[in-house]
């Protein structure tokens, strides 16, 4: 079905050159995890430093090495640090990176919202049925219903298949909640992608290399990570369905607010012998929910805790009235969740090409034991 409506609508927006590869279906053979980072990595790594330290001088190519410069050296001090992610961060594969920074410690907790925790695994298994649009923008109404109506939903230039995707994960989730409200126990959203991934019941299905998979990466660490707004997410409203329809009795999830509660454990337990660390990707509820744990523990239990130890975010947004999402980081200092000596930074940039040169900077430096210069 896909494929007549490439065929008849799509196509035609696309220049010729190129239309085979693109539309050509991508063969992948299931595939292992193949270990952690090689030689080959470390050698990508240097080059990449090496050409932001020579051509990355002003402007926001100079702001991303003083963050990525900024990283280092807080992990090169001891300190943890929480990655946030808003989006569709997974469907651009930031996996392949950030499974990396995860895997060799850079990364000790996340915030993501409920769309990023389930389009890395949909990714997972069905990337050889993904199909990139290069000229979305070019695509009439009509064609939009054409990709709707053969179960393709578009993320920008990216379209996600409904039943190979979706639909696969869908069901082995439902037996979990079954299982769950069977025990009498609730567990948050990461926990039930954990259990799916770490028994198994997807791997025969897998089309990339599963190195490449940021949550999985975090789920062999067990890595604590927060969803907040898990509603709003394809498994989030399939969830209700189930409710409704009465596969389930109950909502075996635990809220918001009980994650939240989680965090402010963890942050009390980790800041006593850490600064943390605080890197936003993108903005909206995946940043603003975690951050707040800070002035919570302060403010309204009237507990003494450390405020953020470092600050980073890649936004494209302008700065508005009343937006969070490109809120500079010193308004911060007014909440109680930053102090004016934090190291903070702000990158105007596509996070799905800044991340990856930050994260080759930084395992480049904290591999080598270099310290990161920097600009003066």
């Amino acid at each position: 079905m896909y494929q007549k409506v490439w065929n008849k609508h799509i196509a035609p927006c696309m220049p010729n050159a190129g239309i085979a590869a693109i539309t050509a279906q991508k063969k992948h053979s299931q595939r292992r995890y193949t270990g952690g980072p090689s030689s080959g990595n470390a050698d990508r790594n240097a080059h990449i430093s090496a050409f932001m330290t020579e051509q990355f001088k002003h402007f926001n190519s100079a702001a991303l090495v003083d963050a990525a410069d900024g990283y280092t050296r807080h992990i090169q001090n001891g300190g943890k640090m929480m990655v946030t992610m808003a989006g569709a961060m997974s469907t651009s594969e930031i996996g392949i990176s950030l499974a990396e920074m995860i895997r060799t410690g850079h990364v000790h907790a996340l915030s993501v919202t409920g769309a990023n925790l389930e389009e890395d695994v949909f990714n997972l298994v069905a990337n050889s049925k993904y199909r990139r649009i290069p000229h979305y923008r070019d695509l009439t109404r009509a064609q939009e219903q054409e990709l709707h109506d053969a179960g393709m939903n578009r993320v920008t230039d990216t379209c996600i298949p409904e039943e190979a995707a979706i639909r696969l994960v869908a069901g082995p989730l439902l037996e979990l909640y079954q299982e769950a409200e069977h025990a009498g126990v609730k567990m948050a959203p990461h926990e039930y992608f954990y259990k799916l991934l770490l028994t198994g019941r997807l791997e025969e299905y897998y089309e990339i290399d599963p190195k490449n998979s940021w949550l999985l990466a975090a789920a062999e660490r067990n890595l604590p990570i927060v969803t907040p707004g898990w509603e709003d997410s394809t498994c989030g409203n399939i969830i209700v369905s189930y409710k409704i329809q009465n596969d389930i009795k109950t909502y075996p999830i635990k809220s918001g607010l009980e994650q939240m509660e989680d965090l402010v454990a963890w942050y009390t337990q980790a800041q006593e012998d850490s600064e943390i660390g605080f890197f936003q990707l993108g903005g909206g509820i995946a940043g603003d929910f975690p951050i707040c744990a800070v002035p919570l523990i302060r403010q309204d239990l009237q507990r003494d805790c450390k405020l953020w130890g470092y600050f980073a975010q890649f936004c494209d947004g302008n700065t508005s009235y009343g937006g969070y999402s490109a809120a500079p980081p010193n308004e911060k200092i007014t909440w109680g969740k930053l102090a004016p000596t934090t190291p903070s930074y702000t990158v105007e940039c596509d996070a799905s090409i800044g991340w990856p040169l930050l994260a080759a900077r930084v395992m480049h430096h904290t591999a080598t034991g270099t310290a990161p210069t920097g600009h003066h």
